[in-house]
């Protein structure tokens, strides 16, 4: 039988877990994820950082300004030591993500099932792609909203 809970629930347990070197896993919502999460309905596996983390890591924080908690990848590195986050569907920056604020990071995430692990050459090669394609992705959207709008009139 499985049983739903909010995060705000389970987030004490996740985080008692973590501080004991244990790895935790849940499902997570939104689409900011996507294509590589799918909310709702994929699995991700989390563990306690070790150290600092590395451009593309994926990692689950606590947001401040929202007040939220939010797993998005490592994008860039500021000078005072925070991070950079982008959601893989997301064009817009997070800034200002502190060390402190990083809860944990994704090791491996499963999809109907299967799981895909982080240090998987075809995931590293996924990361590859989200690096080098995030400054064509704003204009790719305005170009395929555009195309959708004048197929709609048309």
């Amino acid at each position: 039988m499985n049983k739903t809970f909010s995060l705000e629930e389970i987030l004490p347990i996740m985080r008692e877990q973590l501080e004991n070197g244990k790895t935790v896993s849940f499902v997570p919502n939104g689409n900011s994820m996507l294509p590589m999460l799918h909310g709702g309905e994929d699995m991700v596996l989390l563990k306690k950082p070790e150290g600092r983390l590395h451009l593309s890591d994926v990692a689950f924080y606590y947001r401040r300004e929202t007040d939220s908690y939010v797993i998005h990848r490592v994008a860039g590195f500021q000078k005072d030591g925070s991070y950079i986050m982008l959601g893989d569907n997301n064009v817009a920056k997070e800034y200002n993500i502190k060390p402190e604020d990083i809860i944990a990071v994704v090791t491996a995430f499963y999809r109907k099932g299967k799981m895909y692990t982080t240090t998987h050459p075809m995931y590293r090669l996924y990361c590859e792609y989200q690096f080098y394609s995030r400054p064509f992705r704003r204009g790719y959207r305005t170009l395929k909203s555009k195309v959708k709008s004048t197929i709609k009139r048309g």
